[in-house]
């Protein structure tokens, strides 16, 4: 029949072998729910909002009803979509309707050999610039590939974030600190070299990689800046003085008396913070007291304390993001 639509969801009742199947079948403008065989969907379905976004999340590919909404058809699409693989593809080739653009070696690699893909397979791609779009595979073999760019489901976006300048750890706890930060929504990654840093070189190609992996995973438009390392005094040298720098001193209650800084702790120690300030942490072992003294010292330098607990420097990043993040989220 024409304009007929059906839904079939198998569930099986309870004490029972047998699995039933309930149908949902919009006809002749109305949606109904077969009861008899699904006593668990009894509620009655309004003929407003939730019945228009039941067909239009159902039936994505047919065309909408009249009196769906752009906002609603866009609202629908994406989260129709969000099971699809999520992939990264830098700025150099804009992202538009019909474009066909090459996939790298490793995504070729991933969507073929490790998810199965093949061609005709929806996935999703994005980058700052041009948002989140719907995309087809092209084709896929091996270590090449392409996709076919068919429409937006996303537009740019300004990601407010912090700059995350954190003491060099040892290898699993930095690609730790940088995926966390990645999915906290830092926007610019700084590596210290302190008096206590244990290793003082990274492969920044390989915590890039990492930072996009997570971008991937946690649905932000944007990749975070990883900056090459720099010694704890320059980049303080660097720091523009119209930003706050928040650093985490463990007993802060101590050093404030010691060194009369004058700290009034707070339930919340990112009162009054805004995007572009700065998160200053410190290595496995903490600051050294010079370094506290020369940090403190600074105008634009405010200590805060993340609690009683002595935490390992990777924990203080992920807690001190947390927390920073949600006062951004609440301004």
């Amino acid at each position: 029949m024409p304009g007929l639509f059906t839904l079939g969801r198998a569930i099986r009742q309870p004490g029972s072998s047998e699995t039933t199947l309930a149908r949902a079948s919009w006809a002749s403008g109305g949606f109904g729910l077969d009861r008899r065989t699904n006593p668990v969907e009894t509620a009655p379905i309004d003929a407003g909002q939730t019945r228009r976004g039941q067909w239009c999340r159902a039936n994505l590919t047919a065309s909408w009803p009249p009196d769906c909404s752009e906002p609603e058809r866009k609202r629908l699409s994406m989260s129709a979509h969000h099971t699809l693989p999520r992939l990264y593809l830098p700025t150099d080739v804009p992202l538009t309707g019909e474009i066909v653009i090459p996939m790298s070696p490793e995504q070729a690699r991933y969507l073929g050999t490790v998810l199965r893909k093949g061609e005709g397979d929806a996935v999703r791609v994005f980058n700052a610039r041009d948002g989140e779009w719907l995309a087809r595979i092209a084709s896929v073999r091996k270590d090449r590939g392409s996709f076919t760019i068919t429409e937006r489901l996303r537009s740019p976006v300004d990601e407010r974030g912090c700059t995350l300048a954190f003491a060099l750890l040892k290898r699993d706890a930095t690609d730790l600190v940088i995926r966390m930060g990645t999915e906290l929504g830092v926007s610019r990654f700084v590596p210290l070299i302190t008096e206590r840093t244990v290793g003082q070189r990274v492969n920044e190609g390989r915590l890039e990689s990492i930072a996009i992996e997570a971008a991937e995973q946690c649905e932000r438009l944007t990749i975070p800046q990883i900056s090459t390392p720099v010694r704890l005094i320059d980049f303080l040298g660097a720091w523009p003085a119209e930003k706050r720098l928040f650093i985490a001193v463990e007993r802060l209650e101590s050093q404030a008396k010691t060194q009369k800084t004058g700290v009034e702790l707070s339930a919340n120690p990112f009162v009054g913070a805004t995007d572009g300030d700065g998160i200053l942490t410190g290595p496995e072992g903490g600051f050294s007291r010079g370094e506290l003294d020369v940090t403190l010292a600074r105008p634009f330098v405010t200590p805060i304390t993340l609690g009683n607990r002595v935490l390992r420097a990777e924990t203080a990043v992920a807690a001190a993001l947390a927390l920073f993040d949600s006062q951004l989220r609440n301004i």
